[in-house]
């Protein structure tokens, strides 16, 4: 509960500044910025490096890279039926394809499922959605760019991704045992992430402008927080029949609204930035009563 009041309090902060003016205009680029480059490659270093491999790990890690992929032909269909900006349908794919599994999702997770659903939340937040932004979230950001990359240039931006580069680092370390100190270093520089994003959030938000994307914003938080999770429900339980808290604990973190790096990333990359940042704010309120439902109907599984 405290780190969701940490969530809000930091929103609203952002919001706050922005309207009394007291943060210059480009102090949310220097935020991202600072969010890129140093609070979750440290958050990457800090917990990766504690992962168990077990049996549920490839599914569990599996999810988010599913609707990822989901979200790219989802949207991309929408987008050729709407005739939406190539901007948009980026900044859709992106930020409707990626859930924010980590900040939110944790806390949410510990107060519907307890701390024994932790790890399989863990597993599904750094193996599955960082992973998939580091990869799949910056090849997706260059292609839809004002400035079309070669596929040379965007493997170069994925190599060169902080948390992508942090993440190889945290794998090939996993057999090292950090130092305490290193250890304390790496979790009060990833503390930042979330208190840093949302204040950046809050400072960008125009909620006069929902009005002007509230088609696009309905499409997009209708995927993340309806489709994208019976996606996963359908294939896990239906078709592959797997039962229990693990898989109740994945098809809710599949379930959570729009990870707020992914916005980051989005408006750092110039899809659609109103839109990426009003599907982060508003899908984190409508999520408070989309997920108590999805954890009502899991309850049997």
């Amino acid at each position: 509960m405290n780190n969701l009041l940490l969530l809000i309090l930091c929103f609203v902060a952002g919001i706050l500044l922005r309207r009394f003016n007291r943060m210059p205009d480009n102090a949310p680029a220097a935020l991202n910025s600072f969010v890129i480059h140093i609070s979750l490659p440290a958050l990457t270093l800090f917990y990766i490096h504690q992962l168990k491999l077990s049996d549920d790990v490839l599914l569990t890690g599996l999810m988010a890279w599913l609707v990822f992929g989901f979200s790219a032909g989802f949207f991309w269909l929408v987008g050729r039926a709407l005739a939406l900006p190539r901007a948009t349908v980026g900044a859709l794919i992106l930020v409707g394809g990626l859930g924010n599994t980590s900040f939110f999702g944790l806390p949410m997770v510990e107060a519907y499922y307890g701390g024994s659903g932790l790890s399989t939340a863990i597993i599904a937040d750094q193996l599955g959605s960082f992973f998939a932004l580091s990869v799949l979230g910056i090849t997706v950001a260059g292609i839809y760019s004002s400035g079309r990359p070669t596929p040379g240039e965007i493997f170069k931006r994925i190599i060169a991704f902080p948390p992508f580069i942090a993440l190889i680092a945290a794998i090939l370390l996993i057999p090292v045992e950090y130092a305490d100190w290193f250890s304390v270093l790496l979790k009060r520089l990833g503390d930042t992430l979330a208190p840093l994003a949302l204040l950046s959030v809050g400072l960008q938000l125009r909620m006069g402008h929902v009005a002007e994307h509230q088609r696009n914003l309905a499409i997009g938080l209708g995927f993340k927080l309806i489709l994208a999770p019976l996606a996963i429900f359908l294939l896990y339980v239906q078709l592959l029949g797997t039962q229990g808290q693990a898989v109740q604990v994945t098809i809710f973190e599949a379930a959570m609204p729009p990870m707020i790096t992914a916005a980051i990333v989005a408006v750092e990359h110039g899809l659609d930035p109103e839109l990426s940042n009003l599907m982060v704010a508003v899908g984190l309120m409508v999520s408070f009563v989309t997920l108590t439902v999805w954890w009502f109907l899991m309850r049997g599984l």
